[in-house]
């Protein structure tokens, strides 16, 4: 265990790391993990984001990040399929938060559709819910909003884009 961890205390800032979906921006406030961005959402702009709410300090390398870096090396190696880190989730709110803490649950490999994820919270007439927190999670692949498809089976969206989605369920049902 990394000092971060043993105290609980995490640096504000962002790296940037190398995966099979293409380069992934990682970025914590003082509580943990708040952002994984993939680069077709344009790092810059949401480094520019991310500085209005976590204060300009953001820009410095986090030294704690290397822990995530190398869980999410172990889950794209197969070594792991949950990517267990301290995260920060205060900037979501509401049943898109239900939906969030709902999604670690469905277990690696498998998928859940939409319809299915709004019932297991208790709104099942919030399919489209469902997608709006699943196209908002602002961290993808550590919450898994990649195991949620449409009913007809088919992969539905993703902010990484639905190649890397595939890519991810494919990692996990080798796993």
């Amino acid at each position: 265990m990394g000092d971060a961890e043993a105290t609980g205390r995490y640096d504000v800032g962002h790296r940037v790391v190398d995966s099979p979906v293409g380069r992934l921006l990682l970025v914590s406030s003082s509580t943990g993990l708040v952002r994984v961005a993939f680069e077709r959402e344009g790092h810059a702009s949401v480094l520019e984001t991310l500085t209005t709410s976590l204060g300009p300090d953001v820009r410095r390398e986090a030294r704690w990040l290397d822990v995530v870096a190398r869980r999410l090396d172990a889950y794209f190696a197969g070594g792991g399929a949950v990517v267990d880190v301290p995260s920060d989730l205060s900037s979501t709110t509401g049943f898109r938060a239900a939906v969030l803490r709902f999604l670690p649950t469905i277990p690696p490999g498998s998928t859940l559709t939409y319809a299915q994820v709004a019932e297991r919270v208790g709104s099942p007439r919030a399919v489209r819910a469902v997608g709006t927190a699943c196209a908002t999670n602002p961290l993808p692949i550590v919450v898994p909003c990649h195991r949620v498809v449409r009913s007809d089976g088919t992969l539905g969206g993703y902010l990484g884009g639905l190649e890397a989605k595939a890519q991810l369920l494919d990692l996990e049902r080798r796993g």
